[in-house]
């Protein structure tokens, strides 16, 4: 494949010809003309650079942890308030693919991990096992770049292949979460319910939404 017609490129658009030829263009084109002269024409979208989806792997846990952890100290979308250690992190990433359910790394080419997403049963008991809860984390560095929602659409996709019925966003701090809620919304969550005060963290009380999307195979 040419450069920058990449299929798992998050930044890619899906391009038919008028011949009816059927291919992915990077939007880099834009930025890089002098690669792509034979389809200078082709209006597509800034690219912010090559990323990658892909399975996590266990070499994944360090860069995974410090991702986690930055949110666990400065945000409100979990509600634990020490990060893990690598060590948990890892077996919480063993738990998610002992169940056969995604782990997923978005990558750049720089072998840096940009954000990664997972599913988990919803809760363990038997009647609830057509039901998935997702979570997903971005670098800071990489936020507002679509990187969150090529891994929610990819968790959906996955999930949706092997039968699952239902997926369950658990979104900490409520709808003042908004750039969660406005990622769940744009994938087809829709809102199911609030539990107010929930949580307390930052010396304040927390709300929980939750999201619900149904799953087609």
């Amino acid at each position: 494949m040419a450069p920058g017609l990449c299929g798992t490129c998050i930044h890619c658009r899906l391009i038919r010809s008028d011949r009816g030829s059927v291919f992915y263009l990077c939007g880099m084109a834009l930025r890089q003309p002098d690669r792509f002269t034979k389809y200078p024409h082709i209006p597509v979208r800034e690219c912010y650079g090559w990323m990658g989806l892909r399975h996590a792997t266990a070499e994944d846990v360090p860069q995974i942890q410090k991702i986690y952890g930055h949110w666990v100290t400065t945000g409100i979308g979990s509600f634990e308030t020490d990060p893990p250690s690598e060590a948990e992190m890892l077996s919480r990433m063993q738990s998610v693919q002992s169940h056969k359910l995604p782990y997923l790394v978005a990558e750049t080419p720089e072998l840096q991990i940009a954000g990664y997403a997972y599913c988990t049963p919803y809760r363990p008991r038997q009647a609830y096992r057509f039901t998935v809860e997702d979570s997903v984390y971005i670098h800071p560095d990489f936020a507002g770049q679509g990187i969150g929602n090529a891994l929610l659409q990819a968790l959906i996709a996955d999930c949706s292949s092997k039968g699952y019925k239902q997926m369950i966003a658990v979104i900490g701090g409520g709808m003042e979460n908004a750039g969660s809620v406005a990622l769940h919304a744009k994938c087809g969550f829709e809102h199911a319910g609030n539990l107010n005060a929930v949580g307390y963290k930052f010396d304040r009380w927390l709300d929980t939404a939750f999201m619900q999307r149904s799953l087609e195979p």
